[in-house]
Parts: structure tokens; C-alpha cells; sequence
């Protein structure tokens, strides 16, 4: 029978918090490095994980980027209430102008999608692809297409005819023709 370990849930507060909380009890003047924020949590809380090195240092990076801890001079510092809020990459958006009161704002119409716009769709390409929508297509190349007038024409129902009005050739070098010999008696 394997015994199975059940994980409790850890008895420290979050990282957020432990990191907050040596920052404040570490009190130094221009911010806590990161060894001694991590010394300060580990003398502070026992029961760490093995992996308590790469979750404060994730951890510290999130904080830095969402803006709650400044990093200055490889030191974290809290910010103070004069900073200003940190704002995100990119371009700042416009400000809005200011309405009257009581006056709401105009309805905007729907943003262009962004890219190429596609190209206006041909209503008989549409119409033959919604007709031919539930056929199975045949496999390998497509069949030519053989006008029948002209092989009608031409008096042979079962050769196609070409667009220039002649029968058919075949595939490959054509047969050499043979040179009709005259004869005596037909004179």
C-alpha cells in the first residue's frame, strides 16, 4: 500500500506579502537588495520550499513590472505616494475631452478590421460553389472542356474538336503520312 502525501497548504503568507513585509522590517535607506530580502524571509519563515530562490526572484520581477516595487540601483524600494503610476509599453492612449453635463457622448461606429480587405466576392463564383457544395469531387485532374458545336461540325461526333476548329490530335509524334502514289489506270 503507497501512502500518499497530502499537501497542506504552506503556513507563510504569499510572496507578495513576505517580500513587502522585509522590505518594511529591513528599513534601509536606499532599498533591500535581493540576498537580503531573501535572507530576511528564510531567517523569518522555516518552512520554504527547495524551490524558494526561483519563486522570489519570479516573484520580485512581477512586482517590479506591475509597478509595486521600483528597482533602483539594483535595490528595491517601495514607491513612494508621489510617484507616478507606472504606465505600459506602447503608445499613451489620447485624452478624452471633457463633455458637458447631462450631454452623453456620440455613438462611435465599429472599428475597421485590421489588414487587407478582402476582395468583392464574384456572385457566379458564389452561386456555383454553393451548388456544387454537396457533390463529392472526383479524384486527379479536371476533365477538359469540349465545345460540341464544333465537333458536330467537323462530322465526327466521338473526336472533341480543338478551338481552331480541326479534329483532335492525339498525345505524342503524329503518325508520317504516306504520299499517295498515281496510278495508270485511274487516268
Amino acid at each position: 500500500m503507497a501512502t500518499e502525501e497530502v499537501s497542506k497548504p504552506p503556513s507563510h503568507p504569499t510572496y507578495p506579502e513576505m517580500i513587502m513585509a522585509a522590505i518594511e522590517a529591513l528599513d534601509e535607506k536606499g532599498g533591500s537588495n535581493k540576498s537580503a530580502i531573501a535572507r530576511h524571509i528564510a531567517s523569518t519563515y522555516q518552512d520554504l520550499s527547495e524551490s524558494h530562490a526561483s519563486l522570489l526572484t519570479a516573484h520580485l520581477a512581477r512586482m517590479k513590472e506591475s509597478g509595486e516595487l521600483l528597482f533602483v540601483k539594483n535595490n528595491y524600494v517601495r514607491p513612494g505616494p508621489d510617484a507616478p503610476p507606472k504606465r505600459g509599453r506602447g503608445r499613451p492612449p489620447k485624452p478624452k475631452p471633457d463633455l458637458p453635463p447631462g450631454e452623453t457622448a456620440a455613438p462611435r461606429p465599429p472599428p475597421r478590421p485590421r489588414g487587407r480587405p478582402p476582395k468583392p466576392k464574384d456572385p457566379v463564383a458564389v452561386a456555383v460553389a454553393k451548388a456544387t457544395s454537396g457533390m463529392p469531387r472526383r479524384r486527379g485532374r479536371p476533365p477538359k472542356k469540349v465545345a460540341r458545336s464544333a465537333a458536330t461540325e467537323a462530322g465526327s461526333s466521338t473526336a472533341p474538336a480543338t478551338a481552331g476548329g480541326g479534329v483532335k490530335r492525339g498525345r505524342g509524334r503524329p503518325p508520317k503520312v504516306k504520299p499517295v502514289v498515281a496510278s495508270d489506270d485511274a487516268v
